[in-house]
């Protein structure tokens, strides 16, 4: 952790301009929420490099349908994961490249010594 004391920076970083209003604080929360469940990160993780069906997902995590189902509902409404559908099957993906993102930097982030 890098705790070194920049009086100037931090300033400029605790100064109000440099806080979002209340709602977008909220809206953060609640993604980050959505990331403090290991389930939903394995899920993630098994969307990382490609499209799978509930049933794929299910299979490789080991995990029931209806839980994955659970998840990627959860998932979906955090805007994360984005749903296509090819006849009668669905397919899951994570949303955007800012999904690949995140994980890749909070991957890096607790790799850290």
């Amino acid at each position: 952790m890098n705790t070194g004391v920049h009086s100037e920076r931090n300033s400029d970083r605790n100064s109000k301009k440099n806080i979002p209003d209340e709602n977008e604080l909220f809206d953060l929360a609640e993604l980050f929420k959505v990331f403090g469940d290991s389930t939903r990160i394995r899920i993630l993780y098994a969307l990382y490099d490609e499209e799978r069906s509930v049933s794929d997902i299910a299979e490789s995590l080991n995990m029931t349908q209806s839980a994955v189902s659970h998840q990627l509902k959860i998932l979906r409404q955090a805007k994360l994961v984005g749903a296509r559908r090819d006849g009668k099957q669905i397919f899951y993906g994570l949303a955007d490249e800012h999904v690949h993102t995140i994980i890749q930097v909070g991957r890096e982030h607790i790799e850290e010594e």
